[in-house]
């Protein structure tokens, strides 16, 4: 059975602050790598390309996390909570809107083996 959480955290920048944005998501990874559960934690920014057209936020985290409790863990960590505080809820903030969501690999009514 798969315990594995993916994380798609998709941001849009307020007009003109989108440098500034990336940076400030990219200062984040580093200390994310340290813990032990992480996966995978790599911010990305859109480009255009004419086989992938479609619209969306144009910064995005893809996280992978070990299980669930790394995740959430990872979520109350201090510097996750400020950044958000400070670029998303702030009014002051960088972040005109942000996007979080977790999925699973793994399929409804899945039979897992039993440990």
């Amino acid at each position: 059975m798969s315990q594995k959480i993916y994380c798609t955290a998709s941001f849009k920048p307020k007009p003109g602050k989108e440098e500034a944005v990336f940076k400030t998501l990219q200062a984040l990874e580093p200390n994310a790598h340290r813990e032990d559960a992480c996966l995978l934690y790599t911010v990305t920014r859109q480009i255009e390309n004419p086989f992938a057209d479609g619209t969306g936020f144009p910064i995005v985290f893809h996280e992978i996390w070990a299980n669930r409790e790394a995740f959430e863990a990872h979520c109350q960590r201090q510097e996750i909570q400020d950044f958000f505080a400070q670029n998303v809820e702030s009014p002051d903030g960088d972040i005109e809107d942000a996007n979080v969501c977790v999925y699973t690999d793994e399929p409804w009514n899945f039979d897992a083996p039993k440990v």
